[in-house]
């Protein structure tokens, strides 16, 4: 009896290719409808579907736009300008003592005495040590409650939950910001203070207190970020971050705005940050899903630049306080 040799279906490459290119894109067609669907739900939940037009700033409210965002924030770094120049104007010890506390805090490291700083230079440290204390300690942790461990484990979760699925990130974010304390406690605000600026601290004297009121209009400002829906539906899966570009490290146009004009910057010349008066923001995103169900790296956009005042200005600045 004679061998017969087996029938084998055989397809083309191209036939291959083509066949699996309307596989993936059938994948993602599910997958956005899907994603479509969960979007439209938890509107429904959150009850955003039908109130798009009368946006919210309230914490666990409905919406927050970029201008609402500025217009706070122009608020609070007016808080953070009148509290260091109060601080000048009546120094609750020499102004040398308060630059070198104030930058020893900021850096770890604690020089010796500096001779003939000027007011100008004092304001605008303690302005930059605000922002980053606002920064690391307030809008980039989550403050729910009036326990400090308790808020970075619910920022770890947040985190977490972010990696994984972004749309269930906000939903979380959202409805625990809606059970947050009102205001943070004074022994918390205080113990933040004291943990993260401790020399100076023990310089301002009655001038804690102003700090204090800085940190309490900080953390309404957090809520108000972290609480909300973004205005834009591109970016409801987002939530925001702060930032401050470090003392010394080169200006970044993208990054900063400069509250007085740079000489060197204008002349072609490299020149750095003196101080940071008011942190930046950016909105974080996950990057568009690809083939396979794999998501991209976290996209940042900033929509708030830093303020900063460069070297050349702050040194041309003068004994007058802004």
């Amino acid at each position: 009896m004679a061998f017969q040799p087996q029938q084998v279906d055989v397809v083309s490459g191209e036939q291959y290719r083509y066949a699996l290119t309307n596989f993936q894109r059938r994948q993602l067609e599910e997958q956005e409808k899907q994603v479509a669907q969960l979007r439209a739900r938890i509107a429904l939940l959150e009850g955003s579907a039908t109130d798009q037009g009368n946006a919210s700033t309230k914490q666990g409210g409905s919406s927050v736009d970029d201008f609402s965002i500025k217009n706070a924030a122009s608020q609070l770094e007016r808080l953070i300008n009148r509290w260091a120049a109060e601080v000048v104007r009546s120094p609750p010890a020499s102004l040398d003592e308060i630059y070198a506390a104030t930058t020893g805090d900021l850096t770890g490291s604690y020089p010796p005495l500096p001779l003939g700083t000027t007011p100008m230079q004092v304001q605008n440290i303690l302005r930059h040590a605000m922002s980053e204390l606002i920064s690391s300690e307030v809008i980039n942790v989550l403050v729910v409650t009036n326990l400090a461990d308790a808020n970075v484990q619910l920022t770890r979760i947040h985190e977490h939950l972010f990696s994984r699925n972004p749309i269930v990130a906000g939903v979380w974010r959202r409805q625990t910001f809606s059970a947050a304390v009102e205001s943070c406690s004074p022994e918390l605000t205080l113990s933040v203070i004291s943990d993260q600026l401790p020399t100076l601290t023990k310089f301002l004297a009655q001038y804690v207190q102003g700090a204090i009121a800085i940190l309490n209009s900080a953390y309404s400002f957090s809520r108000m970020l972290h609480g909300s829906n973004p205005s834009s539906a591109g970016s409801a899966d987002a939530f925001y971050r702060s930032f401050v570009p470090e003392i010394g490290t080169q200006l970044h146009a993208g990054q900063i705005e400069l509250v007085r004009r740079c000489m060197k910057s204008e002349t072609g010349d490299i020149d750095r940050v003196g101080a940071t008066i008011f942190p930046g923001l950016v909105k974080v995103s996950r990057g568009p899903m690809l083939p396979g169900g794999q998501g991209q790296e976290n996209v940042q956009t900033v929509v708030k630049r830093a303020q900063v005042m460069c070297e050349c200005a702050l040194a041309a600045a003068g004994e007058t306080p802004l």
